[in-house]
């Protein structure tokens, strides 16, 4: 009898020990628990935000706005810009763009820089990035508080299948010089303006977007890379959408990953004497179709401005302006 009670009394004693010990373990700091509670009250009760009621019943029925594998496809009317700008502006991000305007493609840069100012991002930080070999013809556009133009320059080529090939390399390397101060990237076409607001309904892990020229048509007609042997190869009956080269981004991991892929792949093809059929933009169709983006956008995201607006188009946001290639191209 004595050596049960001792037993017992043993037993409810290292019980005691134990709960001592995982109670001092595992409880949280006081500071901890009040900034919890302090930022569970900010995101469930934000008494200075007022916006409309949202609903799951009404909205654009005109349009696809999920893809298959969840991801959004953002279209005017089917986000609260009010809303989302609150929720990003509190997490203090930056955003990076970048724009090669190489040879005669610098005609271009005032007019990309002047409507980027007025529609991209505002209100955020933001970086724009310029890539070109004409440095001193880079011009002067006056940009908000915590907004700036940094100029890279790059040689210059006699083709532009070459300058396209190297953006990927390119973006590859500012990402690894900017990873510690920059959140978001987007890597954008230079002969291209603005015309209405691209924001932070557009931030995701991977970004794509519908290219303007395709997003009616079946599959078998985009233009995929349809050569077994090139790495950006995407066989008939395959593939989702076809996005544009023109206008992509996301999470600076998520595009260093796209562009190191994308760009030793193109390198890899080279090698072989092959050059994919819309080159940058064939690789990073394959690559979106094997690593799906997490969140696409429409055709409002870049437009053609020769044209005409479709029905289910209500704004357009930005849009690739009218040009004659044989005269801005070094080869056609």
């Amino acid at each position: 009898m004595f050596n049960i009670r001792v037993l017992i009394l043993l037993l409810v004693l290292l019980l005691g020990i134990l709960f001592v010990y995982l109670h001092h373990e595992w409880r949280p700091t006081r500071l901890s628990a009040e900034v919890t509670v302090n930022q569970i009250f900010h995101l469930v009760a934000p008494d200075h935000l007022k916006y409309k009621q949202p609903s799951i019943v009404h909205g654009r029925t005109d349009v696809v706005t999920l893809a298959p594998w969840l991801a959004p496809v953002i279209w005017e009317g089917t986000f609260n810009p009010v809303l989302l700008d609150s929720i990003y502006q509190s997490k203090n991000i930056t955003v990076a763009a970048t724009v090669f305007a190489v040879g005669k493609y610098i005609r271009f840069l005032k007019k990309f820089l002047e409507t980027a100012e007025r529609f991209f991002f505002v209100g955020f930080r933001v970086n724009i990035y310029v890539f070109t070999d004409r440095p001193k013809e880079v011009p002067r556009v006056q940009m908000s508080a915590g907004r700036k133009v940094v100029v890279h320059s790059v040689p210059s080529s006699d083709r532009w299948q070459e300058i396209s090939a190297r953006r990927m390399e390119l973006i590859q390397n500012l990402i690894e010089e900017v990873q510690n101060s920059t959140d978001y990237i987007f890597c954008l076409d230079v002969d291209s303006e603005f015309h209405g607001r691209w924001g932070s309904e557009s931030l995701g892990g991977l970004v794509a977007v519908i290219h303007p020229g395709y997003y009616r048509d079946d599959r078998g007609r985009f233009p995929y890379e349809r050569r077994p042997a090139s790495r950006a190869y995407v066989a008939d009956g395959e593939g989702d959408f076809y996005y544009c080269g023109g206008a992509f981004g996301g999470l600076l991991q998520e595009v260093h990953l796209l562009a190191k892929t994308c760009h030793l792949n193109f390198k890899a093809d080279a090698e072989e004497g092959i050059e994919a059929a819309w080159q940058e933009e064939s690789h990073l169709n394959r690559y979106m179709w094997i690593n799906k983006p997490s969140k696409i956008l429409s055709p409002e995201y870049l437009w053609q401005d020769f044209k005409p607006r479709n029905p289910e188009i209500h704004i357009i946001r930005f849009s690739g302006v009218v040009k004659n290639y044989a005269d801005i191209r070094p080869n056609v």
